[in-house]
Formats: structure tokens, C-alpha cells, sequence
């Protein structure tokens, strides 16, 4: 895929179609900041490069034609990350086999969240996009096969019904990230 080429990308929900308000307020929520960047320019901090959303800090970077799929993976990432991770974040949000497992897990559940969009949504986004996943589709693992991705949001303080932090995991407000006290993807191949 060549940059900012929707022609030849699979059909998924991208930026430019999303409800802006509900992705920024649910982002926000994590301590997360969406920065637009114009169509024309690269996605800074995107470690896939193309039309991938990005990550520096904070700060989520996303074009109009990025995939809401990628912005929800991406942030999952800060989401699920630990304070000192957070604080060195630009362009690689590592992580290993569980975090990633945990992260495809969480952007499912949040994307409830997105006015118009749905955890339904996002798997046929996931699996369009070419996620691929044991049992051939990312809602068979997300129904039967991901006790393992529940357990590691568990582990990481992350309510896996819920996806909100509990009570032994503190995720920072958005204004205390921005102030400085801030505390990715492999590629989509799932067990």
C-alpha cells in the first residue's frame, strides 16, 4: 500500500468517517491526545508507516484515511503499557505476545465505546485488514479463544468487561500527561 492510498486499501472505517467527538473523549480518557495530520504529510511515530496510526508520547497521530481500527490498536498499546514504558514511548510500543493479545482484546471492547462504530465493526475491520487469528477470524477468538488476552488485561489492572483501570492499575488524566509527568504493533499476526 502506498501512502495515503484508500483505492487500494481494504474497506475499513477510517478517520476521516469516524465520530471524532467519541474517539477523542474515549482517548482521552486513557491520558491519550489525537493529533490530525494532513493527508499529504507521513504519519509521524507510525511504525508500519502508510496510512497506520502513530504514537509519541501522549500523543495518538492519525490521518484522515487511517484505519479507526489502527488508532484503536495503537492507543490500546499506550493503554495496556506500564508508567516507564509510557515515558520512553516513540514510534515502538513493543510489548510482547500477551500485551499484543491483550491490546487486540481491549480495541474490540472499546470500540463499544464509538458512537457508530461497535465492537462488531471493528473485528470485521480487523480481519479485512488481515489480523489473523487461530480460529480463522477475530470474533471466533474474541467469543471462544482469548481467556489469555482477559487474563493479561487482568494482570495489567484493566477490567476485561469493562476495560476501565481498576483499582491496583493507575492510567494518568489526560492534563497531568500533558503537563510532563507521562509515565506496538507487531505486525497483525494473533495465535
Amino acid at each position: 500500500m502506498s501512502e495515503s492510498s484508500t483505492d487500494q486499501a481494504p474497506e475499513v472505517v477510517r478517520w476521516h468517517s469516524a465520530d471524532r467527538a467519541s474517539v477523542c473523549a474515549l482517548l482521552e480518557d486513557y491520558g491519550l491526545k489525537l493529533v490530525d495530520v494532513p493527508v499529504a504529510d507521513p504519519i509521524p511515530g507510525s511504525y508500519w508507516g502508510d496510512d497506520e496510526a502513530g504514537l509519541i508520547g501522549n500523543r495518538l497521530y492519525a490521518r484522515a484515511d487511517t484505519p479507526l481500527h489502527s488508532i484503536l490498536h495503537e492507543g490500546c498499546h499506550y493503554i495496556c503499557m506500564d508508567t516507564e514504558r509510557r515515558a520512553a514511548l516513540h514510534t515502538d510500543a513493543g510489548g510482547d505476545y500477551d500485551e499484543e493479545n491483550a491490546v487486540c482484546y481491549l480495541q474490540i471492547l472499546l470500540a463499544q465505546r464509538i458512537r457508530g462504530y461497535g465492537s462488531e465493526q471493528c473485528m470485521r475491520d480487523m480481519d479485512c485488514w488481515g489480523y489473523s487469528f487461530r480460529l480463522g477470524s477475530a470474533s471466533a477468538w474474541f467469543e471462544r479463544d482469548a481467556d489469555d488476552a482477559r487474563l493479561g488485561l487482568s494482570a495489567r489492572g484493566i477490567d476485561p468487561e469493562s476495560g476501565l483501570a481498576t483499582g491496583t492499575r493507575q492510567i494518568p488524566a489526560l492534563d497531568s500527561v500533558i503537563r510532563g509527568s507521562t509515565t506496538h504493533p507487531k505486525r497483525r499476526d494473533r495465535k
